[in-house]
């Protein structure tokens, strides 16, 4: 439990913890971004990390000049993709091994069948879809990977989702993250990101709970 407070409590006031960072290592806060990101996408253990309001409280710290806005955005978009190329060739040696057992050392399976039946649905432009999901963003490399899916084709996807994802957040905060409403309010902000984040899965969620009360006829019609 005091692990999930400490989690909570980092998520909730990453923008307090980001500067205290920077004022403590200066410009090693850069490598420690770039480790986050790079473990959030590239290791299916640390799915727990924060993404999309890092992403978005590190280009708010940018528009103040605490951070350079080019030299992190360069480091958060690498760390992206080189995070999925890593998690996609961890996968691509692990290969179908990892559904034929049933228990994973620290990997949760129920994500990861998740993950796949996401994969399965989307095709391969879940790559893309992924980047902005928690969970499924660690996981959907890794599935690639362990699909063999062409490296060439993961590759482009991987890129214009990384891309796409760390653009987004980035310069999102990078622009809006000085408004005085959102510069006041930067709880509710990360818990309206945090929630809509969630939205997604959430709704597969519920659509699949649904779809397990309904009669084989029934889910023949849609």
């Amino acid at each position: 439990m005091d692990i999930i407070r400490t989690l909570i409590d980092f998520a909730l006031h990453l923008d307090k913890h980001l500067t205290q960072l920077i004022s403590s290592v200066g410009i090693w806060t850069y490598v420690i971004l770039f480790g986050i990101i790079f473990c959030e996408t590239g290791l299916v253990v640390t799915p727990f990390l924060p993404g999309d309001s890092l992403l978005f409280i590190a280009g708010t710290l940018a528009s103040t000049g605490s951070l350079q806005i080019i030299p992190l955005y360069l480091i958060l978009l690498a760390g992206a993709i080189l995070g999925d190329t890593a998690n996609y060739w961890i996968g691509h040696r692990m290969g179908e091994h990892v559904y034929r057992v049933k228990r994973l050392p620290l990997i949760n399976k129920e994500n990861l069948d998740k993950t796949h039946h996401f994969y399965q649905k989307h095709g391969g432009k879940t790559i893309i879809i992924a980047r902005f999901i928690p969970i499924i963003r660690t996981f959907a490399p890794f599935v690639a990977g362990v699909g063999k899916m062409e490296y060439s084709r993961f590759l482009l996807f991987n890129v214009i989702g990384g891309f796409a994802w760390v653009t987004l957040f980035t310069f999102g905060g990078y622009f809006f993250g000085n408004i005085p409403y959102v510069k006041h309010n930067y709880e509710k902000v990360l818990i309206l990101i945090i929630f809509l984040s969630l939205l997604p899965p959430l709704i597969e969620f519920v659509k699949h709970k649904m779809s397990k009360t309904q009669t084989p006829a029934e889910i023949a019609k849609e």
